[in-house]
């Protein structure tokens, strides 16, 4: 779609050779042609736009120039510092009203704003706080006083905490920063890579007594879908680890049970909100798993996806990357399907490193010869010619996370993350959020802002998020009859949002 013509191609170098061997100046011909064919190339270059929609880009590109001349621009910044800029941005208003189709890079417990979790979970009864030895906190339900655990203080049920202290603003604020990376001076509270993502995992350890309560698991996912909804999102692809979640006697629910939860839960959702597609899983494990553990994780997904084939969507390894065991680490167990005739799909995070010629700097190659359905991340894949080559010609998209790659620094300036390069290219990617309550982020309008601002500058366009949200669904697990109806229902709700857009005064932002 974004290929030069042979035809144009020919063309182009025609005039060039004239305007080289002669002693007159480039001609503008070949000037004018030149910078069509790259702005055909870049995503969303081969969108042909309505009436309408050229309309509201050029509203949206007058837009987009005064944010960039403000002398503020967000993407030049830390989203933790941009945040409150973004969203006072007309931009902005516009991206969160936006159609946006489908997230397909989000975990499990990082779906749904943290004061959801305070204000609403740790209110409800039978809910106990251990504090630890690292200025943490550690939650769980019980129906009786708890089991002291190792290096953390006694269990205090809450209520009976909050009615000692009458003003419990500043323990919920406690609780909060504990779920969250969120902070004023990001670059002092994580220096470095080791030191975020340490505080990151930690923030997982947090929620997780709180999230694997198995009436909280529900109500959980219900508002995460909800949430998401909420930014004009219609689908969801969720990584998710399937812990064990827990009753209040303590018993101990396992994998299958939770993903009867997950359908309960979507069926539930998508008979109150009708124009929602669903929700489907991707089995993930931690990548610092052994060999064997490896073996039975696969086995548990083959199983998984047996059991329940319309919401069972693949396989992923989650964790640090460059501290983790690389792909080919694992090529015994992620054989297993093919030798036994069976098709488990993979979504392997790869690339989400900046350890140039390390042994994990090779997992985006040992992704793709795994036939991975798509790459989480692969923000090192600019650095890798042929493994990108490879990419596109199997049309194995990058799940783009900007504010995350940020965060877990990666990227520091928006406008030199790779992924600017790609979408130049026109190379197959969706834009995703993966932990967004960790950030303090949207479902996915931040993400695209980042994108849609700091990647292409003035060079993107409406066309360039059309193409996007498009992307979001074709790249998706969805089978393909239900992709296309999908890509069908969001078109309608794209021409909705274009003709009500151009009904917006300026002071409607």
């Amino acid at each position: 779609m974004h290929q030069l013509t042979v035809r144009g191609l020919m063309w182009i170098w025609l005039l060039l050779l004239w305007c080289t061997s002669c002693n007159c100046g480039p001609d503008p011909r070949m000037r004018e042609a030149l910078m069509r064919q790259e702005a055909s190339r870049r995503t969303g270059g081969a969108i042909e736009l309505n009436e309408r929609e050229k309309l509201l880009d050029a509203k949206l590109q007058k837009l987009k120039q005064h944010e960039m001349e403000s002398g503020q621009f967000p993407p030049s910044m830390h989203f933790f510092k941009a945040k409150p800029l973004i969203e006072k941005s007309p931009v902005f208003s516009l991206i969160h009203k936006m159609p946006k189709g489908a997230v397909l890079h989000v975990h499990d417990f990082a779906m749904v704003g943290v004061e959801w979790l305070v204000k609403n979970v740790t209110y409800r009864e039978n809910c106990y706080v251990c504090f630890t030895d690292d200025h943490s906190m550690r939650f769980t339900f019980s129906s009786g006083q708890p089991v002291s655990r190792p290096h953390c203080s006694s269990w205090t049920l809450l209520r009976s905490l909050r009615e000692k202290i009458k003003n419990s603003t500043n323990l919920d604020n406690s609780f909060i920063q504990n779920l969250t990376l969120f902070t004023k001076d990001p670059d002092r509270a994580y220096p470095s890579q080791n030191v975020v993502w340490k505080r990151f995992e930690q923030a997982f350890l947090v929620a997780y007594g709180l999230v694997t309560h198995a009436p909280v698991f529900k109500d959980y996912l219900y508002e995460g879908l909800r949430q998401f909804y909420e930014d004009n999102i219609m689908y969801v692809e969720i990584r998710a680890l399937l812990p064990s979640t827990y009753e209040l006697d303590g018993r101990q629910n396992d994998k299958d049970w939770n993903m009867r939860a997950c359908q309960e839960v979507v069926k539930r959702f998508t008979t109150h909100y009708p124009d929602f597609l669903g929700a489907r899983v991707i089995f993930t494990v931690h990548r610092g798993i052994n060999a064997t553990a490896a073996m039975k994780a696969v086995e548990e997904a083959m199983e998984l996806q047996r059991n329940f084939p319309d919401i069972m969507a693949g396989f992923d390894f989650v964790g640090q990357e460059d501290i983790g065991r690389p792909l080919w680490y694992f090529r015994d167990a992620l054989s297993l399907p093919k030798e036994r005739g069976v098709n488990l799909s993979y979504f392997f995070h790869a690339g989400e490193t900046d350890s140039q010629g390390t042994d994990v700097d090779q997992n985006m190659m040992d992704a793709l010869l795994f036939n991975t359905t798509r790459i989480g991340h692969g923000f090192a894949l600019a650095r890798h010619p042929i493994v990108k080559e490879i990419s596109r010609k199997m049309d194995v998209p990058i799940e783009v996370c900007p504010i995350s790659n940020q965060v877990l620094k990666l990227v520091s300036d928006f406008r030199n993350h790779p992924a600017a390069v790609l979408m130049a290219e026109g190379h197959p990617l969706v834009i995703s959020s993966d932990d967004p309550a960790l950030f303090g982020a949207t479902g996915l309008s931040h993400d695209f802002y980042e994108a849609f601002m700091g990647f292409g500058g003035m060079s993107f366009n409406l066309g360039t998020l059309k193409e996007l949200v498009i992307n979001s669904l074709r790249y998706s697990s969805l089978p393909s009859q239900t992709k296309k109806m999908a890509i069908e229902t969001l078109l309608v709700k794209w021409d909705k949002f274009v003709l009500e857009s151009l009904l917006w005064t300026t002071t409607d932002y």
